[in-house]
């Protein structure tokens, strides 16, 4: 095997591996601020006298803002580096973080858990940054550890957090817990700024030529993308309708018509920025050496549509599935069981990355969407009658394929356009928060078993969607900030 394709994990002084480590566990602090609320929402709903409905508002909150925070934060992270963008999410996500933890009425706790999506960006950043250090023939199963070992963030909090508010007990002591994740995340972004470089030694940081938008080439790709925005646009109203009397009730009528509207403000504003990065493209052509089709980056939004919006949706869903379908279990029990799904990721997503670089990028990703769709439907048939460890595998084995599946994805990444990395990555990454939103929408409409049909069949669906998928070969250009050409090894 080539070395390539080898990563030595416990090479600390090999500068890669060095910056693989230090990124892969701010992403993992992004995860634990993120979803820091989700154990300690026993001790929330005691403390401002929640209702069911209140408590559901929160979580829908959780990811609203970070559908288009992951296109912000992609832009911003392709502009100004990852070393700097980085720093910078974990000292902001500590000072939300905190001020969450000392809230004192719902309407702040609302409010700051809304911001609190903002942290779950942090994800693209990472992505641009190992995707600098690694060669292509590694990179895929270096974003997967990096994905991987980073979404664990949400399980390690789910673990530690109940403990640690116990530790520093009184009525305050999950406020407490809290604000430590906070503390540490602000601490690690400072540790970060100085520790961290956006490239290897006598490397180019390539930057867009433009910033409000992605670079197209040609016509069809520039219509083609202005269509793969509207679900993004379509996911948040929907959040907004589920906010409203409709919903939860945390909004107003008028209040969901008044963000409607605004979104679609947004939207023809977003269109007017597009188009000035891209009219001169446009209009007067780009070499074909700098050419590149969009449709790679729809195919691996619609993928991770299936992967990581599927995910989200179903962690979201499982205990509860547990407890009501094998009905001898304790609420405990149900959510160790259900637990399981999350810890898949240490290992899965790597898998994934590891498949693509091993056996190809396309054929990679078409068996783990395809397994993903047999999983689900094999989840769909789960019932009382089903002995519970058989149960749990299939869970796993499902499991499995959907975040191997996300490594895949973001396997191929990196490799599509240097320089607007962070920006591919962030329109597949806010893809996933898309799936999630819709998914959890129609498992609001249908019972268990048909939520897991409906997301099986789509990702059928998506399989023949990854069929058009083109291997990314030889060599892609990139300009240099004095106008010459450098070319890299993509395959």
């Amino acid at each position: 095997m080539s070395s390539d394709h080898k990563i030595n994990l416990f090479a600390l002084r090999d500068p890669k591996i060095k910056t693989l480590h230090i990124t892969w566990f701010a992403f993992f602090l992004t995860f634990v601020v993120w979803f820091n609320h989700a154990p300690l929402l026993v001790f929330m709903k005691e403390a401002f006298d929640m209702s069911g409905q209140q408590v559901k508002a929160l979580m829908i909150l959780n990811v609203a803002l970070t559908i288009p925070a992951r296109i912000v934060v992609g832009i911003m992270v392709d502009k100004i580096g990852p070393r700097k963008m980085f720093s910078a999410l974990l000292m902001i996500s500590s000072i939300i973080c905190l001020a969450f933890a000392f809230a004192q009425t719902y309407e702040q706790l609302a409010m700051l858990r809304f911001l609190m999506g903002f942290t779950g960006a942090g994800f693209v950043i990472g992505i641009r940054m190992v995707g600098e250090w690694f060669p292509h023939k590694s990179v895929g199963i270096a974003e997967g550890i990096y994905g991987g070992w980073g979404n664990f963030g949400s399980a390690a909090a789910a673990m530690s957090l109940p403990t640690l508010a116990l530790i520093y007990g009184g009525d305050d002591g999950w406020r407490y817990a809290l604000a430590t994740t906070g503390v540490i995340a602000g601490l690690y972004g400072l540790f970060y700024f100085f520790t961290a470089r956006n490239t290897p030694k006598g490397s180019t940081y390539f930057k867009p030529k433009r910033s409000g938008g992605l670079e197209v080439t040609s016509w069809k790709d520039f219509y083609m993308y202005l269509g793969m925005n509207i679900p993004m646009y379509l996911a948040l109203a929907v959040l907004a309708w589920k906010l409203s009397p409709s919903g939860v009730a945390l909004l107003t009528t008028s209040a969901m018509y008044a963000i409607w509207g605004v979104l679609a403000v947004l939207y023809f504003f977003q269109v007017s920025q597009i188009w000035k990065v891209n009219k001169e493209n446009l209009t007067k052509g780009v070499p074909d050496l700098d050419k590149y089709e969009f449709k790679q980056v729809a195919i691996l939004q619609w993928s991770y549509f299936v992967t990581f919006g599927s995910e989200l949706a179903v962690v979201s869903m499982l205990p509860l599935f547990f407890l009501e379908t094998f009905v001898d279990l304790s609420p405990v029990q149900a959510g160790l069981l259900a637990s399981g799904f999350a810890f898949m990721n240490l290992v899965a997503r790597p898998t994934g990355g590891w498949f693509s670089d091993k056996f190809g990028r396309r054929k990679a990703l078409m068996i783990l969407i395809g397994g993903l769709a047999v999983g689900y439907f094999v989840l769909s048939q789960v019932g009382s009658g089903w002995w519970i460890p058989m149960a749990v595998i299939a869970t796993m084995a499902c499991s499995f394929f959907v975040q191997a599946g996300e490594g895949a994805v973001f396997a191929i990444v990196p490799l599509i356009k240097r320089r607007m990395t962070g920006q591919i990555a962030g329109m597949a990454g806010a893809y996933g928060n898309v799936g999630a939103v819709t998914y959890l929408t129609v498992l609001s409409f249908v019972d268990y078993s048909t939520f897991f049909l409906i997301i099986g069949a789509s990702a059928v669906i998506i399989f023949f969607i990854a069929m058009c998928l083109n291997e990314p070969k030889g060599k892609i250009s990139e300009v240099l900030p004095d106008g010459t050409v450098e070319m890299i090894d993509v395959g």
